[in-house]
């Protein structure tokens, strides 16, 4: 069953059921927003349960009829992360796609100076998390006619700087791993090619309205806006699942 609640023009996203996890970020709240615009029904979830409400009542108050919802998971259980694929998919019908914007940073001077206490956080945050979300939503995902798995990533996975070995380690791993994924929708699709999609969004690093308040004399050279990843994540349904599976979409110019 496709329930078409929305704003949506008839788009690929008209209807679609999309989770965004890490939706209580600057960047969650801004996919939120553009994913309701394109029409789609969005299921949010957060560890933190009053930013992620403030995320999702400003994405449902900025379109008003879409339907925007928000579930505190902890998605370093795999169990409650299945949960809450079963429950959405029950609940909606279908699952047309999982954005995964849990993000946390560490780094250090130098290379010496690393402290692995980093890389047992970041381990958590950006490998487990993207693990738990990617065993979850396989298989909806796979049941689904226009199924999409999204990365975001940064340039620093390709490139690692001496203070950054933990978290550009950490995510080159959620690379491969998403990879993996994507050659488990190929296969899935025979010969016929995949009608899921599994991509990597790649940037340098992000900037948001309050960022560029408080340091208003910054250039963010090279950072990516917020709403300029929204956008990008909403146009990955504009293409064939063929054309972006086991794709790093670059937002930045490539290291």
């Amino acid at each position: 069953m496709t329930s078409s609640i929305g704003n949506g023009n008839g788009g690929p996203l008209e209807g679609a059921v999309v989770a965004v996890a890490g939706a209580g970020g600057p960047a969650g709240r801004a996919a939120l927003l553009r994913l309701a615009e394109a029409g789609a029904i969005v299921v949010g979830s957060d560890a933190n349960p009053a930013r992620l409400a403030e995320a999702v009542d400003a994405a449902r108050y900025a379109h008003g009829g879409a339907t925007v919802t928000g579930d505190t998971v902890d998605l370093l259980d795999l169990a409650a992360t299945r949960e809450w694929a079963d429950k959405t998919e029950k609940e909606f019908g279908r699952i047309d796609g999982m954005v995964h914007l849990v993000g946390g940073w560490r780094g250090s001077a130098t290379f010496a100076e690393t402290d692995l206490a980093d890389w047992d956080l970041l381990e958590k945050l950006l490998i487990r998390t993207v693990q738990h979300t990617s065993l979850a939503f396989q298989g909806p995902l796979q049941r689904s006619d226009r199924g999409r798995y999204l990365l975001i990533s940064a340039a620093g996975a390709s490139q690692p700087t001496a203070g950054n070995a933990a978290y550009a380690a950490s995510k080159a791993a959620a690379e491969a791993w998403t990879l993996a994924l994507a050659d488990a929708f190929r296969k899935a699709g025979g010969e016929e090619g995949p009608r899921t999609a599994a991509a990597i969004l790649i940037v340098k690093a992000l900037v948001h309205d309050a960022m560029r308040a408080e340091r208003p004399n910054a250039k963010f050279a090279g950072f990516t806006d917020v709403k300029e990843l929204a956008e990008a994540i909403a146009g990955v349904w504009d293409k064939p699942a063929r054309e972006v599976n086991g794709q790093r979409l670059w937002l930045t110019p490539k290291p």
